[in-house]
């Protein structure tokens, strides 16, 4: 810098004065020593105009969810039903579980009664049937009890259920005189019943009732209407194919005791 220029229009004694003063800036180092050594500093770089927020892109607002949609009247009524038929079952269900399974701590009985099960298509008994027969036979040969009353109409072909078990006995050997036929019952309501008939007409009070597993909770259920002291007893499969068909047979008798709590109990009986 050239401090010893007076710019235009100053006094020349003006000048005069303060040229002195400027003097050691004037002896200093030529201008281009005075440089800035920009050396070392990272370059600079051009800044991004500002923009106004009115320009700046506005983020989208996030969108609400739809609340749902309330089932219409016909899907409700439908899950309302599956919901009612699920809970139906569970009360059977449970119900079974919780049915004792005798009335009475007897360990002899005046008889046994065979609930009955449909023979086969040629009269012969079925593997169902026959263990059943099979089981009361046993029974009988513990001294269990005296007799046998079997009891089973034709209620699934033209084959009286009652007749077949009975012949099926005597040839396991149990003898005329200790088989009672009950040939009426078309259901296990009415083998309860027509079997009480028999044993009240003979003075007998008390009963071993044999049949499948699963038939034995709602057994309980009807002869537990009955005057009877009675207890139930299971007959054991006897092939591995039986046992498969008693699983199945749960199920069904599941639904069986659903319709006899709902509506069998107050509307099926037998005629005296």
């Amino acid at each position: 810098m050239n401090w010893a220029l007076a710019p235009e229009g100053l006094d020349s004694d003006l000048t005069a004065k303060i040229q002195p003063a400027l003097s050691p800036f004037s002896s200093g180092p030529p201008a281009a020593a005075l440089q800035w050594n920009l050396e070392g500093f990272p370059p600079l770089t051009p800044t991004q105009p500002r923009t106004s927020s009115r320009t700046q892109p506005r983020r989208p607002a996030p969108r609400r969810r739809r609340p749902l949609e309330r089932p219409s009247w016909p899907m409700r009524a439908i899950l309302s039903s599956i919901a009612l038929c699920i809970t139906l079952l569970a009360w059977a269900a449970i119900v079974r579980q919780l049915e004792p399974k005798s009335n009475t701590s007897r360990t002899r009985f005046d008889a046994i009664i065979v609930l009955g099960s449909p023979a086969d298509s040629d009269g012969n008994p079925s593997p169902y049937q026959m263990a059943r027969v099979t089981e009361a036979v046993h029974e009988y040969e513990r001294g269990v009890a005296p007799r046998l009353i079997l009891t089973g109409a034709a209620a699934h072909n033209r084959f009286v259920e009652a007749t077949v078990m009975a012949r099926t006995a005597h040839a396991q050997g149990i003898p005329e005189s200790a088989l009672f036929v009950e040939p009426r019952a078309l259901d296990t309501i009415q083998n309860a019943c027509y079997s009480e008939q028999i044993m009240n007409a003979h003075g007998w009070h008390s009963a071993e009732v044999i049949s499948e597993a699963p038939h034995l909770p709602r057994a309980a259920m009807i002869f537990s209407h009955t005057a009877l002291e009675w207890r139930m007893h299971p007959a054991p499969p006897l092939s591995p194919d039986e046992a498969a068909y008693e699983t199945s047979h749960a199920s069904v008798e599941t639904l069986k005791t659903l319709r006899y709590l709902l509506w069998a109990r107050w509307t099926d009986h037998c005629e005296p």
